[in-house]
């Protein structure tokens, strides 16, 4: 015995569309909210550790060029930009020693921070002023933001640490 159906019902459709509902695109943007803020702090601490690093190197390098500078002149360089100068331009000189990044000397800011020497004792020699000495430091432009701490160095290359992001370094960076 076979059942048959009515063949006159009307048939049925499926009512499936396509995409998402309100509800699902709320909850994706909710999870990549909290997502977010826990990300971004530690993206910023990140790259904050990583300003701090390259300021150390930065101070390091500026160090290491003066000590180049001085061989070839007999006393350090005051400004930094002595120590730049563009290699297109011509041989260096004391004015131009092209020692140093030249966008470094020129402008005097890397990877958030600033960097100034000061000049030590100055002597005449020949009708040219050398300087017998000269201090470095590197101070974050936006103390939190850029980085925490400051740093200096002399012509002992030694560089140490000022934690309240000013140049008076007391500590040794380890």
């Amino acid at each position: 015995m076979t059942t048959e159906r009515a063949t006159n019902q009307a048939p049925r459709t499926l009512n499936l569309e396509s995409g998402f509902t309100l509800i699902e695109l709320l909850i994706v943007m909710s999870i990549m909210l909290i997502l977010m803020a826990l990300a971004v702090p530690q993206m910023l601490k990140l790259k904050k550790h990583a300003d701090e690093t390259s300021a150390a190197q930065t101070i390091r390098t500026i160090g290491q060029a003066e000590t180049m500078y001085n061989s070839s002149y007999n006393g350090y360089a005051c400004p930094l930009a002595a120590l730049g100068g563009d290699p297109k331009s011509g041989a260096p000189s004391a004015t131009s020693a092209q020692v140093l990044d030249p966008v470094l000397a020129a402008t005097g800011q890397k990877s958030g921070y600033t960097f100034t020497i000061t000049c030590g004792t100055k002597v005449t020699i020949n009708n040219q002023d050398v300087y017998n000495s000269y201090e470095v430091t590197g101070v974050p432009q936006s103390v939190g933001k850029t980085g925490d701490n400051g740093y200096c160095s002399d012509e002992n290359n030694i560089v140490k640490i000022d934690p309240t992001g000013a140049t008076n370094c007391t500590q040794s960076l380890q």
